[in-house]
């Protein structure tokens, strides 16, 4: 490689870091769960989208066990040629009515599935109408149809009628909606209700990814149209998160639309198809969401807790009541001095900043999960008192 190229890039690295914005990662020697082990070092974890507690949860561990056996490690193809199991359409059935969708489709990750619906669905002719908070693989999904683009700011009703008026008056023959279902860096949820009376307006499609809600927000634990008791066209969503913490993602929705998916969605169709153990813990998973509510009420039970301990500690919090709980901080290294702060008392979280959040609302974004204890939340409370004492927060 050119010497010039690499001396543009390594100067481009050491201007992240004098920013401030330089990202790292530290080694996890355990099982991801309410305490990992980094390094040498047993800390409570804050940061995980394990929402549920599943990651480690030894009945996922055992499907993915057992199902290795008689299924093998990996199918070594994409779904169309010869990478398709029973199992596959086991879940995604179990997922489709779990959502009460006709049916769904698995890819290797919510950022495939997002990134695969939108060019097979809507064309030229057709509009998008994107929340300015969306995810990136919603952005990215949406750069990659050739449907004309309009963007609302973030959950303003006024703002998303004004862009689909607008849609609609640039001769749009379809127009699709495209929301988060909770925004990740805030927890703060998609207002559903107003949407979809929207759509119901203007004809529009509406899509909700619902990564931060599946499994665990709603009276199912069905997502945000759960919460909400609306009905939306799209749902796609992650296995990653509180569905067992692995990787692989879905798309949910009519039949017609799953089947020409099937037929057109460039991911699914270049992809290798999910291993059986991923698929069969994920099936373990559905079956231990429905069997009870117990871990969901532990999760909103945590949440609550963590929530008035920050707030009767001085913490700066963003409103809300989903187990995301963001502290702001403003700046950047201040959310880097945080965190490394938090790490030498025994708490594992990371700092948010630009770009994954605008410039000077830098924060600690803290995640409640159902497996931890009321001990754990109580000396995670005593290290943000001492964590932000020295760091001048509070």
């Amino acid at each position: 490689m050119s010497t010039p190229y690499l001396t543009h890039i390594t100067r481009t690295l050491e201007q992240i870091a004098a920013d401030g914005m330089m990202k790292s990662e530290r080694l996890i020697a355990s099982p991801q769960g309410a305490e990992i082990v980094v390094g040498d070092s047993d800390v409570i974890n804050l940061c995980a989208n394990n929402y549920l507690g599943l990651a480690d949860h030894p009945d996922l561990i055992d499907a993915a066990k057992v199902a290795m056996d008689p299924r093998g490690f990996g199918m070594a193809s994409v779904r169309f040629i010869c990478g398709t199991q029973d199992i596959h359409r086991t879940l995604e059935q179990k997922l489709a009515k779990f959502l009460n969708k006709d049916d769904s489709i698995l890819f290797a990750a919510c950022f495939d599935a997002n990134g695969g619906l939108f060019e097979p669905l809507l064309g030229p002719e057709d509009a998008v109408v994107s929340d300015s908070l969306n995810h990136a693989s919603i952005i990215d999904g949406i750069r990659l149809c050739k449907a004309k683009r309009y963007r609302y700011a973030n959950n303003d009703m006024t703002d998303l009628e004004g862009q689909l008026k607008l849609a609609r008056d640039d001769g749009a023959r379809f127009i699709m909606i495209a929301t988060d279902g909770v925004f990740s860096m805030d927890g703060t949820f998609a207002n559903l209700p107003e949407i979809t009376a929207l759509a119901h307006k203007y004809d529009a499609l509406v899509m909700v990814d619902d990564c931060h809600a599946t499994g665990f927000i709603g009276p199912n634990g069905a997502g945000t149209p759960d919460h909400f008791s609306v009905d939306v066209d799209i749902l796609t969503g992650t296995l990653g998160k509180a569905l067992g913490g692995a990787i692989g993602g879905y798309i949910a929705g009519p039949q017609p639309v799953i089947d020409l998916l099937r037929q057109r969605a460039r991911p699914y169709l270049f992809s290798n198809s999910l291993p059986p153990a991923i698929v069969s813990a994920a099936i373990e998973a559905l079956d231990l969401i429905q069997k009870s509510g117990d871990l969901r009420n532990r999760l909103s039970e945590n949440t609550t807790y963590w929530r008035q301990g920050l707030e009767q500690l001085g913490f700066d919090l963003l409103p809300g009541t989903h187990p995301i709980v963001p502290v702001m901080l403003g700046e950047a290294q201040l959310a880097q001095d945080m965190a490394a702060a938090l790490f030498e008392q025994g708490v594992y979280v990371s700092g948010f900043f630009f770009p994954v959040v605008p410039r000077g609302q830098a924060r600690i974004r803290t995640q409640m999960n159902a497996a931890l204890t009321r001990d754990q939340l109580d000396r995670a409370l005593t290290a943000f008192e001492i964590a932000g004492r020295d760091c001048g927060v509070i």
